[in-house]
């Protein structure tokens, strides 16, 4: 009797121990992305999420991973498309399409304010995945490597300055307001005079990421 029970006991804390990992979203079936809520409707391939800074927030363009020279924008957004969607646990993947910066300044002495800013060679390949940190890599396609072109009025005229990164960048995704951020993301100049800094490093907060080809564009969760 005493064996019986012994085994009974380890059966149910196998159990146990087996259903504390695994979400309710993953034990439900859900993709990796889903509206509305953790564990509600799959978002579908196809559909178009979008995102503006989250409020309050700048995107920033610094000289230094921990300085505070360079650009800062009041204004950003994005559109992308996904791609693929599988079920949690996994990668979702998104094209991006539109990245857009403005009401930015400047502090870079000889530099008087920030023309534009834009992203070049669109588009490029965001990876979502539900793993520990819910990690994001945003990655070049055939297009061209990431690179931004900021042109820039200085005392003595109108420069432009080109930055690209060494490859992808890494981000994070939350489901706490629903964003997506990426944190001193380096890019080296490679055109540009003196005055253009010689590294640049990208900071910014975008949420609530939200599914926009769904009816009241519900905000965006990972699972």
């Amino acid at each position: 009797m005493r064996i019986r029970r012994t085994l009974g006991a380890a059966a149910l804390a196998a159990v146990a121990l087996t259903s504390a990992a695994i979400t309710p979203a993953q034990a439900a079936g859900s993709a990796v992305l889903t509206h509305t809520a953790v564990g509600g409707p799959d978002i579908a391939v196809g559909d178009v999420l979008t995102a503006d800074l989250v409020p309050g927030s700048y995107a920033t363009f610094y000289s230094s991973a921990t300085g505070t020279s360079g650009i800062k924008c009041a204004t950003s957004s994005f559109s992308a498309t996904v791609t693929g969607n599988p079920a949690a646990p996994g990668v979702a993947t998104e094209q991006l399409n539109t990245q857009t910066f403005g009401s930015c300044t400047i502090n870079v002495v000889g530099v008087t304010s920030v023309q534009s800013i834009t992203v070049n060679n669109l588009p490029y390949t965001n990876s979502v995945s539900d793993a520990a940190g819910n990690p994001v890599t945003l990655a070049p396609t055939a297009a061209g490597p990431l690179q931004t072109t900021v042109v820039l009025k200085t005392i003595l005229g109108t420069i432009t300055c080109v930055y690209r990164a060494p490859g992808s960048i890494s981000g994070t995704t939350s489901n706490t307001g629903q964003t997506i951020g990426f944190a001193s993301q380096a890019f080296t100049k490679v055109a540009g005079p003196s005055l253009c800094f010689a590294a640049g490093y990208f900071s910014a907060t975008y949420g609530p990421v939200v599914d926009s080809s769904v009816a009241g564009s519900p905000h965006v969760y990972i699972n």
